[in-house]
């Protein structure tokens, strides 16, 4: 079936107000691809084929993600929904690595700003301690470099429900939301409520186990359910093929959420089917103690 830009569903964004797409593209793998070129032109396809968020990270592919983006997404930036992350803990080194984005992103803002890879409570305390990150987040917001901020990780849902009860100010959170996550460590239990109750905008990662729930599900089953969970706005989809995205959004265009009963069985198939093993075998992202 072709791709018509502009089917993909929107939806409310939390907080923030705006709508968005219901699945974006992922940076982290932009380096599936041999050149920053090749790369830009990915970006350019997914854009016509009607996505308009665009997920990114100043670590991404050492930088080259973010370059990427800003030649595949020239002349339409103002079209799409665009983030960005930081892994700096102190407010001179976030705000360095936020010029270094918007000069690669070829932009003079972002519309999301995130604290990248949250791990520990220490993590908590530097961000948000005297001279932390929150200082560069709260004074780039102010000067209009980003619309909202936020913050991401996969380590550990107790530091992500800390955190949201931290500080007030979080525009968006971002988490693994996936079919096994339930059986160990799990986000969905633990941090997405707190994100519910305070409103905030939350995305989806790991949808696909890294492809290891695709031993037992198949990749619809995989983005519906992650859709279908309470609170969660979007999916981002580290898809590295035109074909990959065709396929994501198809299955949103056709967008059915799922029953408690479907959302048991594919729970239930997650943890016990084609060898598939959970806990830190399979998320091996997430703590081990």
């Amino acid at each position: 079936m072709a791709m018509k830009a502009g089917d993909i569903p929107t939806t409310r964004f939390g907080k923030t107000g705006i709508e968005v797409s219901v699945i974006a593209q992922g940076g982290a793998r932009m380096d599936l691809h041999p050149d920053v070129q090749t790369a830009a032109a990915h970006v350019r396809v997914v854009y016509d084929l009607g996505v308009t968020y665009f997920d990114c990270a100043r670590t991404y592919w050492d930088g080259r993600a973010e370059e990427a983006y800003g030649i595949g997404l020239e002349g339409i930036r103002q079209d799409v929904f665009l983030t960005t992350k930081t892994m700096k803990r102190t407010a001179k080194d976030a705000e360095q690595d936020m010029a270094t984005s918007l000069r690669l992103l070829k932009t003079d803002y972002v519309d999301l700003w995130q604290v990248h890879s949250v791990q520990s409570r220490d993590d908590i305390d530097a961000i948000l301690g005297p001279g932390g990150a929150i200082e560069a987040f709260e004074a780039a917001k102010k000067a209009g470099k980003c619309r909202f901020i936020g913050f991401t990780g996969h380590c550990d849902p107790e530091v992500h429900a800390a955190l949201l009860k931290a500080y007030d100010g979080w525009d968006t959170v971002f988490m693994p939301v996936h079919a096994a996550d339930h059986a160990y460590l799990s986000f969905e239990q633990t941090a997405l409520p707190v994100a519910v109750e305070r409103g905030v905008g939350v995305q989806a990662m790991k949808i696909f186990g890294k492809a290891f729930l695709l031993r037992s599900l198949n990749p619809t089953e995989c983005l519906r359910y992650a859709l279908s969970q309470p609170g969660v706005h979007v999916a981002v989809c580290g898809a590295g093929t035109r074909g990959q995205m065709e396929d994501n959004i198809r299955t949103t265009q056709n967008l059915r959420r799922m029953t408690p009963g479907e959302i048991a069985d594919v729970r239930r198939r997650a943890i016990v089917g084609a060898g598939v093993h959970t806990g830190p075998t399979m998320e091996y992202w997430k703590k081990t103690t």
